[in-house]
Formats: C-alpha cells, structure tokens, sequence
C-alpha cells in the first residue's frame, strides 16, 4: 500500500516544482514589495496555474501525511 502512496508523491512532487518554475517566470527584483507598485493581481493563465499549485500542493502534503500513518 506504501509503494502506491510513494510513486503517487513523487508525480505530485514533479508537478509542484513545475508549476512554482513556471509561477517564477518574469519575476524578479522589480516585481517584489519595494517597488511602488506592490499589488498585482492575477489573470488567466497565470491564475490557473497559481490555483493548480494551491491544490497540488495540498495533495502533496495530506498524502504525504497518509504515506507517513501507513504501515
């Protein structure tokens, strides 16, 4: 039951780094809090792919949880 957990955190794993790499993308020293324009909101693509992390990253980490409460 272990391996299945395992190789399911490892895809889910590969998919989070992706995504935080394609979120990093054009940012930079101009895009963080000390520049004047501190807010920025999110649209299309890049709302998607900040969601998909959000969820992604919660998978990870409740069957991270499950792998751990297994035998």
């Amino acid at each position: 039951m272990k391996l299945p957990l395992t190789i399911v955190q490892i895809i889910l794993g590969v998919l989070v780094s992706a995504l935080i790499l394609l979120q990093a993308k054009g940012t930079g020293l101009g895009r963080t809090s000390f520049s004047p324009m501190a807010y920025h909101s999110r649209r299309g693509f890049e709302k998607l792919i900040f969601r998909a992390t959000i969820i992604l990253t919660s998978l990870f980490v409740a069957i991270s949880a499950a792998a751990y409460f297994v035998i």
